[in-house]
């Protein structure tokens, strides 16, 4: 598609790109772009353009390449210092959310989730274990980091390190259990637990909090000797609250993603949420009550009684997981009826228990999105060689009557990653306010530039729009460094910057002295770093 076209569709507007859209019906009355059911947009009273630009071919550089006319700060990098006590910004930078201050566009919290260690932070692991240093630097450089950010007066993004709500959040953090698990057996009785790492995706809530979801947290709990059980939740944040640190285990544990909030047409809240590895399944928590916006933080209550659904894409039903309804399926099998005493017996082992009343696995549901426009579900479903799914695709829910509460849908195949798309292994989403879908992709570093995904070049990211004439034609707009992936793409309040995160450049690094990437190429490193960075040059119609 050639830019003059792009550029008719960018700047119909919301509104008609919606009307305009086959098969979404009519919208006059039911959906806006500001609709709070994109959780990056939670808040934000904008309906701008999110940007005109010219896109960029594939790359093989060891750079952040943008299209013309737009320009990126390194706002944090591995190991920079983020506060008055010296703490230090963590490594596997991932999922990024911005909470202004008193409104401000250009002075805000950032928080930033650190997925994973790698040879830069930790240094070589000999034999395939840690030494006791590695175990606590392991533990340290995961978790989350919450900056403090803003735009000086040359429009350069900066962080500011005297900030009083600048800290770490990691493997050392105490967090309180909520919901159905707290307290039981399979948990040790625990009430409380040690830390948070493996933090990939998240999710802004409706009450201005942020989730952060752990992920592939198995390798870290056995080698610091911590119980597994402790780890595989959504964790809940107040960026301007040190002491507001929960882990939700009525949403269950699984390998999250990352977590997608709205609200069913009745008001109660609903979270979907992925498991992401490959043969895994898609789910939502529905909440028992209904949201009070007058209530605020305590909302948050929502999150410790309601109920946990699988979804079943053959049928195109949600199915719940409840004690009555795993106990009717495993009467023959006294081995499940052991594990499966309680309601957070189920959600503990939620994948197991979800296969049992179900649950369709799937091609590695990555990040959930709800469209701003009519609450159909976006999913990125990243690829599974295990059944010839090489390149994922993106597939979208569409609830009965658009009711996000609903038990029943049906679904469509939105976008398929391979050489007719441009793009391969979809993974973090984003909505810009007039419903174009921002896509980072996830190919592994052992498989770029190499065979199939040759021509994809290094990762990137794209901008796919969801209706007009340009419907899930996707477009270049970014290209990452040597052996880095792009994620967590999230827009300031009126969208003229982008933060998005650079993940693990230089990976494939096996020597210290020979790394595969420099990034951010900063003068005299000799380390690759990975880092968010503050993207401009928007121009908003």
């Amino acid at each position: 598609m050639d830019r003059k076209t792009f550029l008719s569709y960018l700047g119909t507007g919301a509104a008609a790109l919606a009307a305009a859209s086959a098969g979404l019906g009519a919208l006059e009355g039911k959906a806006s772009a500001m609709s709070p059911t994109a959780d990056h947009l939670f808040g934000f009273n904008t309906n701008k353009v999110s940007g005109y630009f010219d896109p960029i071919q594939p790359s093989i550089e060891d750079k952040l390449i943008l299209p013309k006319n737009f320009t990126y700060d390194v706002v944090a990098a591995f190991d920079d210092v983020i506060n008055a006590a010296g703490e230090k910004f963590g490594t596997g930078s991932d999922y990024n959310a911005y909470f202004p201050i008193d409104g401000s566009n250009s002075r805000g919290l950032l928080v930033n989730n650190h997925e994973y260690t790698n040879i830069f932070s930790i240094g070589p692991v000999t034999n395939e274990k840690m030494t006791a240093d590695q175990v606590k630097k392991n533990l340290y450089y995961q978790g989350m980091s919450v900056i403090e950010v803003y735009r000086d007066e040359n429009g350069s993004w900066k962080m500011d390190t005297k900030s009083k709500h600048a800290r770490r959040i990691n493997g050392f953090t105490n967090f309180t259990l909520t919901g159905p698990a707290k307290g039981i057996a399979a948990l040790n009785n625990a009430t409380t637990v040690q830390g948070t790492f493996a933090n990939c995706s998240g999710g802004v809530t409706l009450w201005n909090t942020v989730m952060s979801c752990e992920e592939n947290f198995s390798e870290t709990a056995k080698a610091s000797g911590l119980p597994e059980t402790h780890y595989g939740w959504v964790i809940e944040v107040d960026p301007f609250d040190k002491n507001y640190l929960k882990k939700h285990t009525a949403l269950g544990r699984f390998n999250h993603e990352n977590t997608a909030m709205g609200l069913a047409a009745d008001g109660r809240v609903v979270v979907y949420m992925g498991d992401d590895k490959k043969d895994a399944c898609i789910y939502k928590f529905v909440s028992k009550g209904k949201y009070n916006k007058a209530s605020g933080r305590a909302n948050s209550a929502l999150l410790e009684e309601g109920t946990l659904y699988v979804a079943n894409l053959k049928n195109g039903k949600w199915l719940p997981l409840t004690l009555e309804a795993v106990t009717a399926k495993i009467k023959d099998n006294p081995d499940l009826q052991k594990k499966f005493k309680t309601q957070g017996d189920i959600l503990t082992y939620c994948h197991e228990a979800a296969l049992v009343v179900g649950g369709m696995p799937t091609d590695r549901p990555e990040d959930i999105e709800i469209s701003p426009f009519d609450n159909t579900v976006f999913i990125s479903h990243t690829n599974n060689d295990n059944h010839g799914n090489i390149h994922g695709h993106i597939t979208r829910i569409f609830e009965s009557n658009s009711d996000l509460g609903s038990l029943e849908f049906d679904f469509e195949i939105f976008a398929a990653g391979g050489r007719q798309s441009g793009f391969s292994s979809p993974d973090n989403l984003a909505f810009d306010s007039n419903g174009n879908l921002w896509v980072v992709t996830d190919i592994s570093t052992s498989s770029m530039n190499k065979g199939v995904h040759k021509s994809f070049m290094n990762n990137g990211l794209f901008v796919i729009p969801t209706s007009g004439p340009g419907k899930a034609q996707a477009l270049q707009f970014a290209s990452a460094p040597v052996d880095a992936e792009l994620t967590g793409p999230f827009f300031t309040p009126d969208e003229q910057t982008l933060f998005l995160s650079v993940q693990h450049p230089g990976e494939n690094t096996t020597d210290l002295g020979s790394p595969t990437s420099l990034w951010p190429h900063r003068k005299g490193d000799k380390i690759a770093r990975c880092g968010v960075v503050a993207i401009s040059g928007f121009k908003l119609g």
